[in-house]
């Protein structure tokens, strides 16, 4: 993919505050602990991820969509009636029918005349999102889009830890197998592009490439959205699903170099799916760009799913601004296996 004509107008982002500290999950699997004689701390240790955030029972991803949504298009600036698209692209979902983004869409008033739809694809959601919206303003089908996400990772992780505490039968395998649910968090992101001739900041995005290797589909897998009332399980092979999506990160990464015609010295900053330490080494080691340029949220929000990239993106531009002429890159993973980069040149 390149596009020449379009730019990230907006950006915003809605965090829950409800604080869970990985010592509190901890305490609440103290019985399992001792049981397994596991050592107490190990789930900040190996994850480097001290506290995630969940919303009041009750909330709906619509709701906090809305919310991240709405702080995009005002940082923005940009008249609602120009908005043609709306994509909500997260893991979960207010209902299995209708689409969550009609909610949203009603939500914030905009156009009728828009195209409104899911896109879901794990923790890649939204970037499939940017894409989709940015391939309609190349073709000039619309003037702006917004992508937003509503993740809400609460209902799993108590799911997780309510069902392994049940098990008479547990070993440390399905305590192995869940370790990557008990990193997820809750979050909210909006992400406004616009064609280039409506920007004010020109904050370009450039393209990019998507590659798939889904002979790894195996390596994670849920049942049931993540709603309120919802009891989703997920089961990972974090050790396998590390290696070769850190693998896949690195052949994705190489190719986006290509297309985008950079160096790795060409990149001021980056922004990754935050999965947790370990996971954020290998990747940097894998595509060869400088941790240092990394902006990470793991360590106070964990996981977050498809609101995990644009949140960091978000609130790294909010909290360390990039400077005109500056290069930033999006480094995106999902299980399925699914890998999608971008460029933008801020």
């Amino acid at each position: 993919m390149r596009f020449k004509n379009v730019c990230i107008e907006g950006l915003g982002y809605h965090l829950p505050e409800n604080r869970i500290t990985s010592t509190d999950l901890e305490k609440r699997l103290s019985p399992l602990y001792k049981k397994l004689k596991l050592p107490q701390g190990r789930l900040e240790l190996m994850s480097g991820i001290q506290e995630r955030r969940f919303w009041d029972k009750g909330v709906f991803p619509s709701e906090v969509a809305t919310i991240a949504g709405k702080k995009a298009i005002d940082h923005s600036g940009i008249d609602i009636k120009d908005i043609g698209c709306l994509i909500s692209a997260s893991v979960c979902r207010d209902f299995l029918e209708p689409s969550t983004a009609s909610l949203v869409h009603n939500n914030l008033g905009l156009p009728k005349e828009s195209f409104v739809f899911d896109v879901s694809n794990a923790c890649l959601g939204v970037l499939n999102g940017m894409c989709i919206i940015a391939n309609m303003i190349e073709r000039d089908q619309i003037k702006a889009g917004l992508v937003v996400s509503g993740e809400n990772g609460g209902p799993l992780v108590n799911n997780t830890i309510e069902t392994l505490l049940a098990r008479t039968d547990v070993t440390r395998n399905n305590v192995k197998s869940s370790f990557a649910s008990l990193t997820i968090g809750s979050a909210a992101a909006g992400i406004l592009l616009v064609k280039s001739s409506l920007s004010k900041n020109k904050h370009q995005l450039m393209g990019g490439i998507s590659i798939a290797e889904t002979s790894f589909n195996h390596l994670c897998r849920g049942n049931g959205d993540a709603g309120f009332d919802q009891a989703p399980l997920m089961e990972t092979d974090s050790e396998k699903l590390m290696l070769e999506g850190c693998r896949l990160a690195g052949r994705t990464w190489g190719r986006t170099r290509e297309i985008l015609g950079w160096n790795n010295e060409d990149v001021s900053r980056v922004f990754c799916h935050q999965v947790g330490k370990g996971h954020r080494k290998l990747m940097y080691e894998n595509v060869g760009l400088d941790i240092e340029k990394d902006f990470s949220t793991l360590e106070f929000l964990g996981n977050t799913g498809s609101a995990s990239l644009p949140v960091t993106f978000a609130i790294g531009v909010e909290k360390c601004p990039l400077k005109k002429g500056d290069k930033a890159a999006l480094l995106g993973i999902g299980s399925g296996l699914n890998c999608l980069m971008m460029g933008v040149e801020w």
